[in-house]
């Protein structure tokens, strides 16, 4: 018998479909039964490498989690991910298609469906329970035509699908209704209700609201959530959930005043991190975020990289070139070789150590024009872009330490040089990475580095940091369960089940 299924569809992008969907899963999970995530059409830079060698964004990965059960390229057939202003990779079924320009997608996309459906009729064989996440807004009808990713799939489907408001943003009343006025008469059939999330205060004060909200649309309420704070433990979707603005300005000894002790008393290791504006996979951060003892400060445009940053992290990204002309726009550059010289650490994850390097070649315009440029020149290593993508999970050791690491590839392009006879990593799939001659400086294709618990804590001891007292992944499962008994306080899950239905099957699946 297929599984029931239920689709969370937001009022608009980062309102909290993806974290409501991973502790709903959690929830139903422990209940005993067997939940699978699906999102149809995703638009993420944040991606996981997948059991079956795909690739899928990041939050379906987490939502698996969520269920007990390993990511599946099932659970994301269609993964944009954005390389320009106009322009995405597509990736489909975990590999990648090509490129595509935004208006050629939306000519494309509807030729995907049916391999959408494909892939959620698979996961529904195989469940009692299909959550299916939606992506930024249905009331986009602009782009109604051809969509796959809200409505296009629910009515293909005929999935009933529940809205999220975002309270914090303001206006939800207006989000809710003016959504609901926005949908055809057809679409409308489909909504089961609502749940208002983020909400600050006395959730008694908004009973107004959900009277007003019913009298609009004949819709009901599921409940009212309230602001999880801890959801910033967890993994992010896309760069949406960075911070909007720069930290709070705090006074700062320096670095010689310090001494070697960064991390230790009030004052946190300060780890600088140059937002660019394709920055990819930077749940890299999120370990050494959850550190106590650790400030993570994303270095937004028109910003200097902190003088008294310990460490300074480039990041991956899905356009290394165009981010490495962006970090030199902003005299970024400057900064690094300034903070480099007065003794500073840096590392480059995957896009950003390839930006440490001293060349990066793009012969065929995998991320543009065909172009050769410059690097920083802080590792004696030369990248080409091109070939296949390497995707797949990873284990080793880290050289410095002995202590091992794990996490996984997912990159395009070939790194030489001899800078690469002082690697960083030893993986069972060869060394990977390339250290300066004093240590300093050190870069590696590996996501994930820091979820390993031993390595980060000696990696921040190196640093001078007294600090390490995260146990990062049982962090991420405590959260999960908090994040579902919030829910089970907040919302009526047995009518939120009762809600969800076994999608129609159409003739041939």
């Amino acid at each position: 018998m297929i599984a029931r299924a239920l689709m969370l569809q937001g009022t608009g992008s980062d309102v909290g479909k993806s974290l409501m969907l991973a502790g709903m899963a959690r929830a139903f999970t422990r209940r005993g039964m067997r939940v699978r995530p699906f999102k149809p059409q995703n638009m993420s830079n944040n991606a996981a490498v997948t059991a079956d060698g795909g690739e899928i964004g990041r939050a379906q990965a987490l939502q698996a989690r969520a269920c007990g059960v390993r990511p599946m390229t099932d659970m994301n057939p269609v993964l944009l991910k954005p390389q320009s202003e106009g322009g995405a990779q597509v990736v489909i079924d975990g590999r990648v298609w090509g490129s595509s320009l935004a208006a050629e997608y939306r000519r494309l996309a509807p030729d995907l469906l049916p391999q959408v459906l494909g892939a959620f009729y698979r996961l529904a064989a195989d469940a009692d329970l299909v959550l299916v996440e939606g992506a930024g807004s249905p009331a986009e009808i602009n782009l109604r035509a051809g969509d796959i990713a809200n409505m296009g799939f629910a009515e293909a489907a005929d999935v009933p699908v529940v809205l999220i408001g975002d309270i914090e943003r303001g206006g939800v009343i207006a989000q809710l209704v003016g959504t609901y006025g926005l949908l055809a008469q057809h679409e409308r059939a489909l909504l089961a209700g609502y749940i208002v999330n983020k909400f600050r205060g006395d959730p008694r004060l908004f009973e107004g609201g959900i009277t007003a909200i019913e009298e609009r649309t004949r819709l009901s309420s599921f409940g009212v959530v309230p602001y999880f704070a801890a959801a910033a433990s967890l993994p992010a979707e896309d760069s949406l959930s960075l911070a909007p603005h720069p930290p709070a300005a705090r006074v700062h000894p320096s670095p010689r005043m310090r001494g070697e002790g960064r991390g230790e008393g009030p004052f946190p290791l300060r780890i600088a991190v140059p937002l660019l504006p394709r920055i990819a996979n930077f749940d890299d951060l999120d370990p050494l975020r959850a550190e106590p003892g650790v400030e993570i400060d994303l270095v937004r445009a028109g910003r200097p990289i902190p003088r008294d940053a310990a460490l300074v992290i480039l990041p991956g990204s899905k356009a290394t070139i165009a981010d490495l002309m962006f970090l030199r726009g902003e005299g970024w550059d400057i900064d690094i070789l300034a903070h480099r010289r007065h003794g500073g650490h840096i590392l480059g994850l995957c896009g950003g150590y390839q930006m440490l390097g001293r060349t990066i070649a793009d012969p065929f315009g995998i991320e543009g024009r065909a172009e050769k440029v410059a690097g920083l020149g802080l590792l004696e290593v030369d990248t080409v872009l091109g070939g296949d993508k390497q995707l797949g999970h990873a284990a080793g050791i880290d050289i410095a330490s002995g202590l091992p690491v794990t996490g996984y590839e997912i990159h395009l392009g070939s790194t030489s040089g001899p800078g690469m006879v002082r690697s960083m990593l030893r993986l069972t799939s060869g060394p990977d990475g390339a250290v300066s001659a004093d240590g300093r400086v050190a870069g590696c294709y590996l996501h994930g580095l820091f979820t390993r618990d031993g390595f980060r804590r000696a990696f921040l001891a190196r640093l001078g940091a007294k600090t390490g007292v995260v146990a990062y992944e049982q962090l991420v499962d405590t959260t999960l369960d908090a994040l579902a008994d919030h829910l089970e306080q907040h919302l009526d899950l047995a009518r939120l089940l009762a809600a969800a239905r076994s999608p129609r099957l159409r003739q041939g699946n």
